[in-house]
């Protein structure tokens, strides 16, 4: 059996994907997975995936493409010719997976299952709900299994990627806590002046400090890092990226990809998490973390990517020494 997973958004829902592609690939012969250009290099990071399709779809980001006859014609031309015989559709809360749906049935994809809040018509074989307050892993979970695909027997449903690389060469020898200041929409980031006061305080209280960050991010790590951090700032391509977080003590960052990454390896993260989405279905999952930002925050809920509230309270109510705190009870409890 050919099969495909598709999940088409940003490399943290890609990887927190990666339980329910396991579960299929414990059925199927071949996996594919169909991800856009953000999701591709979490894809690659992902057990149980056989080939990736790489797709930007004109509705999901917040830069879609436009809509061109020519592109959708010659991906419907791609599916169709890997004659795939089933598909699963994987989306968060909010989205529909029901264009994806009619491109994967126009590709004459057999059986096709997703997460549905509107009535698919022909589009969907099997039509999933989605329970009340799953995390998003589970979710993508539950509806794997509505599609007949269950984890193999003795898979736990955790995140996981592949062997990660050496990363000493990177950050030297010795414990260390990995601080990412950055963020995928500004109304999840903790102001760098913060960051840099944590890395500070952190180094005060004896903890070695590896700064992380995309290249266009180095102006920050470069500020966050300051005088006591090692500044990775554009040295880390995902699979770097994950062998530096494996290797770390403890995380310190928002909610974006790297946090699901530190997951994925076992690390544990300090979450400063703006209630922009539900903690509950976007925090890290499967690994101790410790959750700071007021969850009760005039923006919960709103999903919005700028701040809509004035002086950010959310996040940046909360102090350097907070973060030192959590990171110290992460350290002792998981010594």
């Amino acid at each position: 059996m050919k099969a495909l997973v598709v999940r088409l958004d940003s490399f943290g829902d890609v990887i927190l994907a990666g339980p329910a592609v396991r579960a299929v690939a414990a059925h199927a012969g071949h996996v594919t997975m169909v991800c856009g250009p953000r999701g591709e290099p979490a894809a690659r990071l992902l057990p149980g995936v056989d080939a990736v399709l790489v797709w930007e779809a004109p509705w999901e980001g917040v830069d879609p493409p436009p809509v061109e006859a020519a592109d959708i014609d010659g991906t419907v031309r791609r599916l169709r010719a890997g004659a795939y015989d089933v598909a699963l559709v994987l989306t968060s809360f909010h989205q529909s997976p029901l264009p994806t749906a009619l491109l994967l049935r126009m590709a004459g994809v057999a059986r096709i299952g997703a997460d549905s809040t509107d009535h698919p018509g022909r589009l969907l074989d099997v039509r999933h709900r989605r329970r009340p307050g799953r995390h998003e892993a589970e979710a993508a979970l539950d509806t794997a299994a509505a599609l007949g695909f269950t984890p193999a027997p003795g898979d736990d449903g955790r995140l996981r990627i592949l062997p990660t690389p050496d990363t000493v060469g990177l950050t030297g020898d010795g414990p260390y806590v990995v601080v990412h200041p950055g963020a995928s929409a500004p109304a999840r980031a903790w102001s760098p002046d913060r960051c840099a006061e944590a890395v500070t305080l952190l180094s005060d209280a004896g903890h070695r400090v590896v700064v992380t960050g995309r290249p266009e991010e180095r102006p920050l790590t470069r500020y966050v890092s300051g005088e006591t951090g090692v500044d990775l700032g554009g040295r880390t391509d995902p699979r770097r990226l994950a062998g530096v977080l494996r290797g770390a003590d403890v995380l310190v960052s928002g909610n974006t990809g790297p946090a699901h990454l530190a997951a994925a390896v076992g690390t544990p993260v300090v979450s400063l998490f703006a209630p922009v989405v539900p903690a509950g279905r976007w925090g890290p999952y499967g690994v101790p973390a410790i959750l700071l930002g007021d969850q009760r925050a005039a923006c919960a809920g709103s999903r919005a990517r700028n701040c809509p509230v004035p002086g950010h309270p959310c996040l940046d109510e909360v102090t350097a020494q907070d973060v030192v705190r959590a990171v110290q009870k992460l350290t002792k409890e998981c010594a």
